[in-house]
């Protein structure tokens, strides 16, 4: 069953999920305790939490790479079973091939596929105009910058149409001028088709400027979802407009008055590592 933009089933629905894994020891570790977790079709969906809390394990379960240990996740309201043939997963490394130029990464998505070579390499110089690279197409990964390399990691995932897309921490290791680049041009493509999005991040200033809902988990081991906010910011959004906003601010404090002591406790369970 495939949901439609604006369905009333959820794009992802994880119903009290549960990860634990195995130790070399013989024991085991919860990751992440009874959690249930529903992303509508066209929702914006950003999860933030301390280090090691679970966020990439979740976004993992959605993607079918971690099969729950108990619980249930469900994509357009059927069953997942194995890997999420309708999700794009960009990850905060990157994925990119040396060896290809900008243009056969991105191409290379649909040419798997079994779309003709041809073909293929015209839509991946479309998909490169749109982010700003139709005159880099010929270059390859170690001469693109870093922000250049993440947009054809993004426009690589997105040139396949998937219905669902998941983020883990994809613009982490930019500077905070490139994120914020990044940023609006990532709310600018899903603008044009509201597909749904699970974007997991550290950055709780992020999560608010891009998402239209902010879920908070706590400090693992049995880590769980202790806070859920609705963001009501207008859209279209430019990040560097919007943090200005005091409703923005008014946001932020509301939802860091919870996170904080979470990071607190998992930076004490750390060791301050």
């Amino acid at each position: 069953m495939q949901g439609t933009a604006g369905s009333a089933v959820p794009a992802v629905a994880l119903s009290q999920v549960a990860i634990s894994f195995r130790l070399a020891d013989g024991g085991s570790y919860a990751a992440v305790d009874r959690t249930s977790l529903a992303v509508a079709d066209g929702e914006f969906v950003a999860i933030v939490g301390p280090t090691g809390c679970g966020k990439s394990t979740l976004l993992n379960v959605a993607a079918g790479l971690i099969a729950p240990s108990s619980g249930r996740v469900e994509v357009f309201g059927a069953p997942l079973a194995g890997l999420n043939r309708q999700a794009g997963y960009l990850f905060q490394a990157e994925a990119l091939f040396p060896w290809k130029t900008a243009l056969e990464n991105v191409a290379i998505g649909l040419e798997t596929a079994g779309v003709g070579r041809a073909l293929a390499r015209e839509r991946a110089r479309a998909w490169l105009d749109r982010v700003g690279l139709a005159e880099f197409g010929a270059r390859y990964p170690h001469m693109l910058s870093g922000g250049q390399r993440k947009r054809v990691g993004l426009v690589q995932v997105l040139i396949r149409d998937p219905k669902i897309l998941l983020m883990d921490e994809p613009f982490g290791p930019l500077d905070a001028q490139t994120r914020q680049i990044m940023g609006n041009l990532l709310l600018d493509l899903w603008n044009a088709d509201r597909k749904a999005v699970l974007f997991v991040t550290h950055d709780l200033e992020e999560a608010i400027a891009l998402s239209d809902r902010v879920v908070i988990m706590s400090a693992g081991p049995a880590a769980r979802i202790i806070g859920n906010w609705k963001v009501a910011l207008p859209r279209p959004r430019d990040i560097a407009e919007v943090k200005i906003e005091a409703a923005f601010h008014d946001l932020h404090r509301e939802i860091w008055a919870t996170l904080k002591a979470e990071v607190l406790r998992g930076y004490a369970q750390t060791g301050g590592g």
